[in-house]
C-alpha cells in the first residue's frame, strides 16, 4: 500500500506561471509539507521490500501524534 501522505505534484505552491512547472511530477509529503527525494518516495511507495509504516520516520511520527 502506498503511503496516504504521498502525492505527486507538477509544480510548487509558489509557481506563478506554466514556465515554472516541472518536466516530471515530483514526490511531495503532505505531512512534512515539502518535496522529498526519490529514495524517500521509494519508501513511500513500498518499493524494494521497504514499508512506509516501518521505514519512514515521518510516517511513524505522524501516526504516533494521531494516536489517542
Amino acid at each position: 500500500m502506498t503511503c496516504p501522505h504521498l502525492s505527486y505534484r507538477t509544480e510548487s505552491d509558489d509557481s506563478q506561471s506554466d514556465d515554472e512547472r516541472f518536466a516530471e511530477p515530483r514526490a511531495y509529503c503532505t505531512v512534512a509539507e515539502r518535496f522529498v527525494q526519490p529514495m524517500r518516495a521509494d519508501i513511500c511507495n513500498d518499493r524494494y521490500d521497504l514499508d512506509h509504516e516501518q521505514h519512514c520516520e515521518i510516517y511513524r511520527e505522524h501516526a504516533a501524534s494521531d494516536a489517542p
